[in-house]
């Protein structure tokens, strides 16, 4: 056997979406923040993400994330978040299963019954509560970066679907949210693939025919994700909503999407649907679910904002050694259109 790198990984999942934590053998990741990490490693260590997340070593239904040194000294550690197409500013399922990891390995120390700790996204600082019992991480809370709407009630024009109504809110990646019920969905497990369909339709046609840039972060500019969200109901006297979020190339957010909660609790709030406080539960396609909150209300950019929370609990799955072997053709990984509805 002959690697030329081997990397330590823990397998985890959060209410189904599969988010790995690599945890040894990156090497030094360059950059005064953790968002300068996040270039650095999109321009020289990009390869990795490839290995990792395409074919033969993969699928599309995964992401990962890599621990890296904090650089802000109010953080334990840091991390840089992988997907299949694109590194986010933030992802919420990502950050549970990776305080979740540090935790429970030991890499960070446990305390009972809460833990509190903070870690650095490449979208700033991130605050979570964890709450623990018998060595397992129960819940982890993480407050979010602040969430901010950019357009409401805009309408795009879908091949095909004429007419679109979206929102379009910021909740660490742009997010176009459009109503599921008036497009024909209830949200249930076997629309997943026409909902990834139309989804796919409705992130291209809104990256063309909207503006989304973040007002304090040009760099963090275009429409990437859709979100088809279900009606507002009651489950137990608390706001509920289902909600079913398209990932690119073209695949369902098995959780209920800790950003895409963001982006919804944003618009909820701008509706006056939702206020300061107010519990909200959000559930996936396939019934797991997230405890949201807005937290507080604030400005970005001269706009209203909120600083949501989310909670959820997540399991740890494995623990694997990767390695890339010099000789292997497809060391870089491949797609094929089969099961990869985009480009990687």
């Amino acid at each position: 056997m002959r690697w030329k790198r081997t990397l330590t990984m823990i397998g985890c999942h959060v209410g189904g979406e599969v988010n790995d934590v690599v945890t040894g053998g990156l090497g030094e990741i360059r950059g005064a923040t953790v968002f300068e990490k996040r270039l650095y490693f999109e321009e020289h260590y990009d390869q990795l993400r490839r290995s990792l997340l395409l074919e033969p070593r993969s699928g599309p239904a995964r992401c990962v994330n890599f621990v890296v040194p904090a650089c802000d000294p109010r953080a334990q550690l840091g991390y840089i978040i992988a997907e299949t197409t694109e590194y986010p500013a933030m992802s919420g399922s990502n950050t549970i299963c990776t305080a979740t990891v540090l935790l429970e390995t030991g890499m960070l120390p446990m305390t009972e019954p809460v833990t509190e700790i903070v870690l650095e996204s490449p979208a700033g600082l991130i605050p979570l509560r964890c709450e623990c019992k018998d060595g397992k991480v129960e819940s982890v809370r993480f407050t979010n970066q602040p969430s901010f709407v950019q357009h409401l009630d805009a309408h795009i024009e879908v091949p095909g679907h004429g007419s679109v109504r979206v929102d379009v809110a910021w909740g660490g990646m742009h997010y176009a949210i459009a109503d599921a019920r008036s497009l024909g969905f209830s949200i249930a497990p076997d629309e997943a693939r026409d909902i990834c369909q139309l989804g796919r339709m409705i992130t291209q046609a809104a990256a063309e025919q909207l503006s989304a840039v973040h007002p304090e972060e040009p760099r963090y500019a275009g429409i990437t994700m859709t979100e088809f969200a279900g009606p507002l109901g009651r489950q137990n006297g608390v706001l509920h909503s289902r909600n079913a979020v398209v990932v690119p190339p073209g695949r369902l957010d098995r959780s209920p999407c800790g950003t895409g909660s963001s982006a919804r609790m944003a618009v909820l709030s701008a509706r006056h649907e939702l206020a300061a406080g107010e519990d909200f539960i959000h559930e996936s396609i396939i019934g797991s679910q997230f405890s949201c909150r807005i937290e507080e209300t604030t400005t970005v950019g001269g706009r209203p904002a909120v600083i949501p929370s989310v909670a959820g609990q997540a399991w740890i799955t494995g623990i694997s050694q990767l390695g890339i072997d010099p000789t292997d053709p497809f060391a870089d990984g491949y797609t094929l259109p089969d099961i990869w509805l985009g480009p990687a």
